[in-house]
């Protein structure tokens, strides 16, 4: 076991979800990321237009749901899907958004 994985003891290791935490959290930590970028992981900001449309895509998919529970008279799972699907419409329009102020790769 190296001096990384030593550090990993306790409550942090609870809060680790990636499948290759050694890569994965020495990128992480490591680069000096540039503003937005910090606020989303380095997996999605490589390839943010995937994410922005899978989030979009799950975003309907609630709506639809709260929409039909709205159909059936269940006020309150038909807000926790609008709720849902509105935040991930949003988070997936902001990614949207990120890929297209994103320089053209040269």
């Amino acid at each position: 076991m190296n001096a990384s994985n030593e550090a990993m003891h306790g409550w942090r290791l609870v809060l680790d979800y990636t499948p290759f935490p050694d890569i994965a959290r020495g990128r992480w930590l490591s680069s000096a990321r540039p503003g937005i970028y910090r606020l989303v992981p380095p997996w999605v900001y490589r390839h943010p237009r995937f994410f922005g449309v899978g989030h979009i895509a799950g975003g309907v998919v609630q709506a639809a749901a709260g929409l039909i529970c709205l159909a059936y008279g269940v006020p309150g799972w038909a807000a926790f899907f609008l709720g849902i699907a509105a935040l991930n419409l949003a988070g997936g329009f902001w990614y949207l958004s990120i890929d297209r102020s994103a320089p053209a790769p040269a």
